[in-house]
């Protein structure tokens, strides 16, 4: 004859309510979407354009190959001075390329203005930060292009200013001294002038 069970049953655990957490992440997923979404809204917007610019331009590599910023003037008739010796102490960064006063200077790249001036070796100058954030120095100008300014955005080919002799150029041939700076410095702008000539003309055969 079996003995009645006489345990006491276990009570069963209350289920976990998980609703508070899932309200948490669910808060958090719409705020963070939201986030999300103002910030792309923003990025595409007018005022957004220069942060754009300098993301693209810092995006984008270093060309290969660069136009000649002076309008009618050859490659084959620059000559290669850079890294002559300039006074004491100072070497030759960049190229000279002689013609008339007030043949226009154009920009060799997309870029961003970050710097028009009007003193030092350079007189009238114009730094323009291209791809690769390489900067492009256009100095010695006997004057800037209309309306120019430090945070416009030029596309290759748009004119900067005029030649001239302004800075320590002054009284000498008119001309543009043109110089390229990467991460490392000067470096010289001629080959990469020479190699877009050398295309155009293969180009056209």
């Amino acid at each position: 004859m079996h003995e009645p069970d006489t345990t006491t049953p276990r009570a069963r655990r209350p289920r976990r309510d998980y609703t508070p957490q899932l309200r948490r992440a669910l808060r958090f997923i719409f705020i963070a979407a939201l986030l999300a979404a103002s910030a792309y809204w923003a990025w595409h917007q007018p005022f957004m354009a220069r942060p754009r610019a300098i993301a693209a331009l810092s995006a984008a590599p270093a060309p290969t190959t660069l136009p000649m910023p002076v309008d009618g003037v050859a490659a084959s008739r620059v000559a290669d001075t850079y890294g002559a010796p300039r006074g004491r102490d100072r070497q030759h960064e960049g190229v000279d390329i002689f013609a008339p006063r007030g043949t226009t200077v154009r920009s060799t790249t997309d870029g961003l203005i970050v710097g028009v001036r009007e003193s030092g070796l350079g007189g009238k100058q114009v730094w323009v930060l291209g791809p690769g954030r390489q900067r492009h120095y256009y100095a010695h100008l006997d004057g800037f292009a209309d309306l120019l300014a430090v945070g416009d955005l030029v596309r290759a080919g748009d004119a900067l200013g005029i030649v001239g002799d302004t800075g320590n150029a002054r009284g000498t041939a008119p001309h543009l001294h043109y110089g390229v700076y990467g991460a490392d410095g000067a470096f010289d702008p001629l080959p990469l002038l020479r190699a877009r000539a050398a295309d155009s003309a293969a180009a056209s055969r």
